[in-house]
């Protein structure tokens, strides 16, 4: 997959095709249903098959002093999509430049001039230009002029009627559902970063932890949960089951929220390295403790606990 960040840059070889578009933040399984009706259209059309979104997400831009929410920053993102098979994605830099665009020239200047698309494929809440002042029925209508193909793609949903959505991902999250979140992603949700130093008291509780800032992520609920963590070996991911606390690790006295990993069965130096934690299972909220020796007692507790989750999932 061929990766851009600007709509100009978009060669010959590549335009001419079909185009998925949208934010797609956390790629849920409603996301990859639109996706995969452009990839449908292209093959059946003989053309290339892409995905046009924005970096940084245009809330970021519009309401920077928001709360982080981002499911999928952009290497995720990109990751993710690649694995759906696409040719290209177009990682717009957005931008106040960017965002003055009207619907028309959108449809004219980006869709048209610059990817030189065929057909687009848009979810039933897509909207676009200065303003958001575009919706699909005002896509529809440009598209018809401009003889472009438009497949607008209706609320997809679950067996248990639930819709496949951003914001229902989030609500999971950040209410302690994991599983949840799961279901509608279609895989675990996902937080990567850079370990880093901290004041290594899980070791000396004997479990030694690595450290994530989860910046611009989403900031799930906090609490203990079971989580697989995986760790880059050049190219490779190896994965290892384990027990993760997010929170502010009140019996310290600490402020800041961190994700602490503990890993089962594996004491490698993790340091400076690039780790995926995926959150499995919630089992319990954040507390206070009494003093070391009851945290400790509670981490154990945890650890058992998390072990027992996957123990039985290997039976099922």
């Amino acid at each position: 997959m061929r990766i851009f960040r600007h709509y100009a840059e978009m060669p010959a070889a590549i335009r001419g095709g079909v185009v998925a578009l949208g934010n797609f933040d956390g790629v849920h399984l409603g996301h990859q249903t639109v996706i995969g009706t452009a990839q449908a259209l292209a093959r059946d059309n003989g053309v290339p098959c892409g995905v046009m979104t924005f970096e940084p997400h245009p809330r970021s831009l519009f309401s920077p002093a928001a709360a982080p929410f981002r499911l999928t920053p952009f290497r995720i993102k990109a990751r993710l999509i690649e694995a759906l098979g696409v040719d290209f994605l177009l990682m717009q830099h957005f931008d106040a430049t960017f965002a003055r665009h009207t619907a028309a020239e959108f449809v004219d200047e980006v869709l048209m001039r610059g990817l030189g698309v065929t057909h687009v494929v848009v979810g039933y809440d897509y909207v676009f230009g200065r303003g958001r002042e575009g919706n699909v029925e005002v896509l529809q209508a440009m598209a018809a002029e401009r003889g472009i193909g438009l497949t607008c793609i209706g609320a997809v949903s679950a067996e248990d009627g639930a819709i496949y959505s951003s914001t229902s991902v989030r609500e999971a999250l950040q209410g302690g559902r994991p599983q949840e979140a799961a279901r509608l992603l279609g895989r675990p949700w996902e937080i990567e970063g850079r370990v880093e130093h901290g004041d290594q008291r899980g070791r000396l509780l004997g479990f030694p932890t690595a450290n994530i800032e989860l910046a611009e992520y989403l900031h799930p609920a906090t609490g203990v949960y079971a989580v697989r963590a995986g760790i880059d070996k050049g190219g490779a991911t190896e994965w290892w089951a384990g027990v993760a606390n997010f929170g502010r690790r009140p019996t310290f006295d600490k402020t800041s929220e961190l994700l602490e990993v503990h890993l089962f069965d594996t004491d490698g130096d993790l340091y400076g390295r690039h780790l995926r934690v995926s959150l499995i299972d919630y089992l319990r909220p954040e507390c206070k403790f009494d003093g070391l020796d009851a945290l400790k007692t509670q981490i154990q507790t945890d650890c058992a606990a998390a072990r027992r989750f996957f123990a039985a999932r290997q039976g099922h």
